[in-house]
């Protein structure tokens, strides 16, 4: 009896969100600022509704970071880039001029840079302290060769204004290599 083969389907979209461990990482300060409080609680023989107000404070506060850090991210799909942020952005492939890692505030981020100077930010994938990624260079990579695979063929490269710099435009990324810097 012969075997059905099975052909890889190729993926329409792509979607990046924080990761759980992300989510952990970043609730675990507030926990343990709710603890050293709920200690001073214990301790002080503080009220019941004092402990009730501050409580439910902490746990809307944490709950309100779960649920927003789900909704932020970015999809990819064959025409453009969607970026989930607390507003959504779309960035079309053709006007993608690079793609690059940098650091901001002591993460390693993924940047988008456009034909018209504009560089977006992207909140996910992200590593760092708080926020570490075992996957980040993998994620960047398959940014980078979606991008380079949806551009299309009429895709030219221009230059990039450094404006947060203030240095001289840079050439656009040209090559099939990605545009890290760490």
């Amino acid at each position: 009896m012969e075997k059905p083969q099975v052909r890889a389907m190729p993926t329409e979209r792509i979607r990046y969100r924080y990761t759980s461990l992300q989510h952990l990482l970043a609730v675990l300060p507030l926990l343990l600022v709710w603890s050293t409080e709920a200690w001073d609680w214990i301790t002080s023989n503080a009220s019941g509704s004092e402990m009730t107000t501050s409580l439910s404070t902490w746990f809307a506060l944490v709950l309100v970071m779960l649920i927003a850090w789900h909704y932020f991210g970015v999809t990819l799909t064959a025409s453009k880039a969607v970026v989930h942020n607390v507003r959504h952005r779309t960035i079309q492939w053709p006007d993608v001029q690079a793609i690059r890692v940098e650091n901001f505030q002591g993460n390693h981020i993924v940047v988008i840079y456009e034909a018209d100077g504009r560089r977006t930010r992207l909140r996910t994938p992200t590593t760092g302290f708080l926020s570490w990624d075992p996957k980040f260079d993998e994620k960047f990579s398959t940014i980078d060769q979606w991008w380079q695979q949806h551009r299309g063929p009429d895709w030219t490269p221009g230059l990039l204004a450094e404006a947060s710099t203030g240095s001289p435009p840079i050439p656009a990324a040209t090559t099939d290599t990605p545009a890290r810097h760490r």
